[in-house]
């Protein structure tokens, strides 16, 4: 065996090192082993982190899962090695929706104590510090030069970059095959990107592509605003020198533009305006010329935008030419010319044809004045001079008058980098041509070239359009000089992604200090290469047709800025040493306030922010606000921070108060901070957030308490103490126990904290709503009974019998059941007295055996109030027999925490024979006998009594009549209007006694169902309401009624079982409504004031709460087997068919004979029409379209089927009724006159069959056409199935080859469908084009103003104004 020296220099076998070894990693893998397993014991707290430095990675999240017992900084390192980030340059904030709270990365607190939930997913930011991007670990020595970036390493993006938070622009200008090569954020680029305030995207543009123009952003800086000139904030060249400052020296990623944007007059409605970006070049120069005029920078615009071209027109037979001169600011660029199929395929084919002259000959020809005579001409553009920044617009907006829709042109339209512009200047005219006439324009046409070509933009931009008038003013002219060179360089493409109904402008621009191009994107600036240029130039795979792409979205170049090369005129941008001394003070002073900026964001990053309540003492309510408080900031400081935020300085003494750990939602207070004073906030709290899942509490004592500490793990409870004799529950005290206490040592601290005495107490935990549990096991625990966080107990401790009862039984659940279901309400009363309409309501008759009669006046001159004194008075008189009684229907007011449940009385219970009654009735009624045949109350929804909007369709209502549960949508803003259209009890009941009679009553229920509405009385004909008696309380609540100062309206606080059916609470307000419940309608308000009616009289109030607000409206109430039906006139020669009349009550039964003559007193009164009831029919209506016509003896439900909220039509007969039988067919006709392009009025044909041949002999007869010559085509669409005069010749389907009317492609069956007819040997007229334009314009009018025409509606487009004097001045009559 081999020997080795041992460490203790002895000699050892070789295996027993090799054992010794084996055994040393076998102890090692277990003491790992051991360590994962208490970590995987340990709770974990998941952590997901959002990037938002930069855009490529604002989609992307980080996720750790780490150990509860990780600290904050450790959460640093991990963050930064998986993001691949140099610690220490980013922060990391919690995640909300208005801010984030940072955290501190060299903090030692584990995550647990620094506010991170174990065990559910935490969200957090990754953002920049001190506006400073994130270090990348590579880039640990620096960053690295833009310009020496390597692209290829930065191929995360694809598409167009999105834009944080911008709305209003389309969505749909990110194509999937527009790609970048890279995306760079600010600190590489070097460029500041500007932010997107709403639709303000073109303005980016615009103002990133002026940016990067040296020779304008130079001139610009050299420009010095003076203060006693203008105020700075409505200067236009100031705000854009700041801007351009920032964009220049800021370190933040994007900079806003409000400011310059309010120097141009406009708020902040103009943000949601999108416009055009070469509209606003051209607006905007104007403003600058304006702004600039008289100093040194006058002329600049001119200097550096503005050409010459030549508008001339040749004789071609005496070679004579008359001319003059324009200038422009841009060259606009045909795509595809009008009218043409193919377009030009690049810039220099479409500049080519910009000059292209055109020939005047035949009837254009061009009258010479040399020659006197018309000749033969030549017309057409030609380019003088041009200027040193070429701007180029390629017209992709244009006008489909097929279509009559504003489209895009996205053909492909190429474009140099370098242009030769040489080919297109006029060397000829540099000599002086002998001209017959000429004219310098100058000025007067400044900005827009007079061309045919150039005109063909359907715009109407005048000058208010563009927003600055102008004086007429001479320019000095600053020409090139045609021989030198001509070659431009493409340095800004202005990008438009989108369609012609709206999109997105961003622009590529080459910065001239490296060569290299960038996008300008909104706020966010990225590197792009010559492909990306190239991805502009639109187009797509495949032919393409004429107009094809009028709705399809696409991105391409929409305005082109090229530079002339010119060595000698080529500038460089102003470094920020070489900046003119206002400019480096203007620099200071944004340095300045961005670092002002700067320390307010740390300051905001140290802020706690939490909500903070407190129950004020003095108006005793609880009150909430914002704390705001630095984390540094110790607790005793914080609590003075409260004392003066709660404003109690002058209530209570600052000692008295202290700030504890108070959980809202549960009303707990968790823990209080005793021995704390010193610990900062932030450690308190446990870490700055900006939202906590916790809240502190004010707590106040009076001076001669001392504050009960609260520990954590106590439960608080509610204590309530309930007086059975009085019947009363008083406000709660609180008490503080553990959930280990058994139920007798909680009695004990319950007698402790009440003087109660334990032995004979039953306490009774509220669990939840109406859960009531008695706690009788003594040695049960509080958790074991249920208890949590916060809870509420009743307690009663009384030598009464009432502990012998069961619990169910007793009077104590009694009470408590009823103080659970008891809520308050606020009841308008309508302004009418109860007795002031007993001239216009006929009672229903008492039954049998009352022989008390009332007289109505006396009743008149009943108040409320001395209604409800009686109404005490007989309930003290009935008091005596309560006591004496123990009954289920006992009831209390319903307190809460704070209220003064107990000072309210509680009327006592009565018979149950008696519970349905009122405390009295009014005098001007008597109650109707429950059994009585022809009294079967019952509701519907009836929001046409008070519905301003009378054109409500039956689908409409349908719909609304859904919309809450069992209240009903319902527009009550109008006031209390007259009892069911004056119509009495018996109105209607009297026209169905004969159905009645015949053993019909079965299909009421069925009317029930199909109605909607619910009937008071059972099966046996007994009221509902007397069923039960629920507690009903109701007092004197006077009210503001808005109306005039001080003035009152009469109102009720009722405090009423929630379990109480709609019909029973109707019947315990008829005594003060004064009226009975048939007669008045109840609507419930909501919080926005609109108002629902309830009509579901079976349905309880559970849906309604404390202090929901109750209106009472006049009217009468449906019966059962009524159905509330509208009534519009039908006008078939009108511009308007349908016409509202009023609101009328059909019922069952009753026959269309008789629902005319119930309308005919209706229709005299309410809308002054006298008609005979032979002189007028009712007929289907749906929608509005006119169909069956309804015979006098069909009857309602049988004949006609009749459903709630129903609309018919009354058409009003010039002869009398000739529909005599269901077997005929009425149909409106119209005859069509093409020799005089117009439509004769409806006439109505009766036909006795469905035949076609009867239909052409009948059209005949009423027209005098020879039957060989009739043709009739059916209408279509909504009646009046309108169709415009140019169109009805060729496009209906005339002459169909049918021998019946209900066949394929007729399908006519029903009455009320249109008919058109012609006569076939009259020609059509022939319309010269303007008499065909003049008549589009007419029946274009005609039929959008009968809305039969629906029409592409673009979204209106405001005009693009710049307004010199600070803003607009708006009109006194407008909005």
């Amino acid at each position: 065996m081999e020997m080795v020296p041992s460490e203790e220099n002895q000699l050892v076998a070789r295996e027993g090192i090799f054992w010794s070894s084996r055994q040393n990693m076998f102890d090692e893998m277990q003491k790992r082993f051991k360590q994962i397993e208490s970590a995987a014991e340990e709770p974990r707290v998941l952590c997901i982190v959002q990037d938002t430095t930069n855009a490529k990675t604002i989609n992307e999240k980080l996720t750790l899962n780490l150990p509860a017992s990780t600290t904050v900084s450790k959460l640093f390192e991990d963050v930064a090695r998986k993001a691949g980030y140099v610690n220490g340059s980013f922060c990391l904030a919690w995640t909300n929706s208005t801010n984030a709270a940072s955290l501190e990365p060299a903090s030692e607190l584990s995550l647990v104590l620094s506010g991170f939930e174990a065990g559910k997913r935490n969200f957090l930011q990754l953002t920049d510090k001190d506006g400073d991007q994130p270090l990348i670990l590579s880039d640990e020595c620096g960053t690295a030069d833009s310009s020496g970036l390597d692209d290829s390493s930065q191929d995360r993006f694809i598409g167009p970059l999105p834009r944080d938070g911008t709305m209003g622009c389309s969505s749909d200008y990110s194509s999937p095959s527009y790609s970048y090569s890279s995306v760079l954020n600010k600190s590489d680029t070097g460029y500041v990107g500007l932010v997107n305030q709403a639709m303000t995207c073109y303005l980016n543009s615009l103002l990133q592509s002026l940016f990067m123009t040296p020779e304008f952003r130079n001139a610009l800086y050299n420009w010095e605003f003076e203060d006693s000139d203008e105020d700075p904030i409505t200067s236009i060249p100031y705000q854009l020198q700041r801007l351009f400052v920032l964009l220049q020296t800021s370190k933040k990623r994007a900079i806003e533009t409000t400011d310059v944007t309010r120097s141009f007059g406009w708020d902040s409605s103009e943000a949601w305006q999108q416009h055009d970006v070469q509209e606003l070049c051209r607006v905007m120069f104007d403003a600058l010329e304006q702004k600039w005029k008289e100093t040194q920078q006058a002329d600049l615009i001119n200097q550096l935008y503005q050409g010459k071209l030549k508008d001339y027109v040749r004789c071609l037979e005496c070679g004579n030419e008359s001319w003059r001169i324009d200038t422009y600011l841009d060259i606009p660029l045909v795509i595809r010319p009008f009218g043409a199929s193919q377009v030009y395929g690049s810039v220099e084919e479409a500049l080519q044809a910009f000059v292209q002259p055109e020939t005047l000959d035949g009837p254009n020809q061009y009258f010479c004045e040399r020659c006197r005579k018309k000749c033969d001409a030549r017309k057409g553009l030609r380019f003088l001079h041009f200027p040193y920044l070429l701007t180029l617009q390629l017209k992709r907006f244009d006008f489909d008058y097929t279509t009559m829709h504003r489209i895009k042109l996205n053909d492909r339209m190429t474009f140099p980098e370098e242009l030769d512009m040489s080919p297109f200047i006029d060397v000829e005219d540099e000599k002086s041509p002998q001209t017959e006439s000429c004219t310098d324009s100058g000025a007067e046409n400044e900005g827009s070239c007079h061309s045919d070509q150039m005109s063909n933009d359907f715009s109407t931009d005048d000058a208010v359009d563009e927003g600055i008038c102008l004086d007429n003013t001479s320019n000095t002219e600053r020409a090139l000089k045609p021989k030198s060179s001509l070659t431009f360089e493409l340095f800004s493409v202005m990008v438009h992604s989108g369609s012609a109904a709206g999109g997105h402008y961003y622009a590529c621009i080459k910065s001239f200090s490296d060569g290299q191009w960038y996008s300008f994107n909104d706020q966010h600036v990225s590197k792009i290469t010559q492909d990306d240029i190239r991805k502009t130039y639109g187009g797509s795979s495949g032919s393409r047709g004429y107009y094809s792409s009028a709705f399809a979205s696409s991105t391409n170049a929409y305005m082109l800025m090229y530079r002339l090369k010119d060595p000698s005129r080529n500038t460089k941008f102003l470094e920020v040493e070489n900046f003119p001394e206002h400019i480096k003070r203007l620099v200071q002073r944004e340095k300045e306030s961005e670092e002002q900026e700067k320390r307010q964001r740390e300051i905001e990053r140290n802020t706690c922010k939490i909500k903070l309540f407190c129950m004020h003492p003095v108006k005793m309510m609880m009150m909430e606000n914002k704390l705001e408080v630095h984390k540094d900031k110790t607790l005793r400081e914080a609590t003075e921070m409260a004392y003066k935020l709660m404003d109690l300085e002058t209530v209570v003494p600052l000692d008295c108060c202290r700030l504890v750990k108070y959980d809202e939602f549960h009303e707990y207070l968790e823990r209080s901070y005793e021995g704390e004073e010193d610990m900062p906030m932030g450690l308190l709290l446990g870490g700055v957030k900006s939202s906590y899942m916790f809240d502190l509490l004010l707590e106040i004592r009076r001076p001669d308490q001392t504050f009960q500490p609260y520990k954590p793990g106590e439960v608080m409870v509610k204590v309530h103490i309930v007086d059975l004799k009085s019947e009363t529950i008083a406000a709660p005290v609180s008490v503080r126990a553990y959930l280990n206490q058994s139920i007798t040592e909680f009695k004990q601290l319950i007698a402790q904290a009440t003087g109660l005495c334990a032995d004979t107490m039953r306490v009774v935990l509220e669990r939840c709503y109406n859960d009531l549990r008695l706690l009788y096991v003594p040695n049960k625990t509080l958790k074991a009974e249920g208890f949590f966080r916060s809870n509420k107990v009743f307690v009663e401790s009384s030598d009464s019998p009432d502990h012998q009862a069961a619990f169910t039984e007793s009077h104590l659940w009694k009470l408590l059941d009823r103080h659970g279901n008891t809520i308050r309400l606020f009841v308008s009363l309508p302004e009418q007295s109860p007795g002031s309409l007993a001239n216009r309501t006929s009672c229903p008759k008492a039954s049998a055996d009352s022989e008390d009669s009332f007289d109505g006046s006396k009743g008149s001159r009943k108040s409320v109030e001395a209604i409800l004194e009686e109404s005490t008075e007989k309930l003290k008189n009935l008091s005596l027999q309560q006591q004496q009684q123990t009954s289920s229907t006992s009831d209390s007011q319903k307190s809460s925490e704070h209220s003064d449940f107990e000072h309210i009385e509680s009327p006592p219970a009565q018979e149950p024979e008696a519970a349905a009654q009122p405390p009295s009735q009014p005098e001007n009624c008597t109650r109707p006998a429950p059994d009585s045949e022809n009294q079967f109350p019952s509701e519907e929804r009836s929001d046409s009594d008070v519905n301003n909007d009378r054109s409500t369709s039956s689908v409409d209502s349908d719909i609304l009549s859904s919309s809450h549960s069992s209240d009903t949508l319902c527009n009550a803003d109008s006031g209390p209007l007259p009892l069911a259209n004056g119509l009495d009890s018996h109105s209607i009941t009297s026209s169905r006694r004969s159905k009645a009679h015949e053993g019909k009553k079965e299909t009421w229920d069925t009317a029930e169902e199909d109605s909607g509405t619910d009937s008071e009385y059972d099966e046996n004909g007994k009221n509902k309401a007397e069923a039960q008696y629920l507690y009903f309380k109701a007092e004197p609540y006077p009210q503001d009624n808005g109306s005039e100062e001080g003035q009152k309206s009469k109102g009720l606080l009722v405090h009423v079982d929630k379990r109480i059916t709609l019909a029973a609470f109707k019947q315990n307000l008829e005594p003060y409504v004064g009226v009975p419940s048939t007669q008045f309608k109840v609507f419930r308000v909501y919080a926005n004031n609109q108002e629902f009616e309830s009509v579901r009289l079976n349905e309880t109030l559970s849906t309604f709460s404390d202090d929901n607000k109750i209106t009472i409206r006049l009217g009468r109430a449906l019966k059962k087997g009524e159905y509330r039906v509208k009534v519009y006139q039908l006008l078939v020669n009108e511009l308007e068919p349908c016409k509202f009349l009023l609101d009328t009550v059909f019922a069952k039964g009753m026959t269309v004979r008789q629902s005319k003559e119930e309308l005919l007193p209706q229709l005299k009164d309410q809308c002054k029409l006298e008609l005979s009831i032979d002189r007028f029919r009712l007929r289907k209506k749906t929608w509005k379209n006119p169909g069956t016509v309804f015979l006098d003896y069909h009857i309602y439900e049988e004949d006609i089927n009749i459903s709630s909220n129903w609309e018919v039509f009354l058409e009003v007969l010039e002869e009398p009724e000739r529909m005599k039988s269901m077997s005929q067919l009425a149909v409106l006709t119209r005859r069509w006159c093409p020799a005089q392009m117009k439509l004769e009025p409806f006439r109505e044909v009766v036909l006795e069959s469905s035949s076609v041949e009867e239909l052409k002999e009948k059209l005949s007869e009423l027209s005098e056409i020879p039957l060989e010559n009739l043709e009739f085509a059916k209408g279509r669409g909504t009646f009046p199935c309108d169709i415009s005069v140019l169109e009805i010749h060729q496009d209906l389907d005339w002459n169909p080859k049918v021998s019946t009317l209900n066949a394929w492609p007729l399908y006519i069956c029903d009455d009320g469908a249109v008919i058109f007819y012609r006569d076939s040997t009259e020609e059509l007229m022939e319309l010269s084009e303007d008499e065909r334009n003049e008549l589009m314009k007419k029946e274009s009018s005609r039929l959008l103003k009968t809305g039969h025409r629906v029409s592409y509606s673009p979204r209106k487009e405001k005009a693009l104004k710049i307004y010199l004097d600070g803003g607009p001045t708006k009109d006194p009559g407008q909005d």
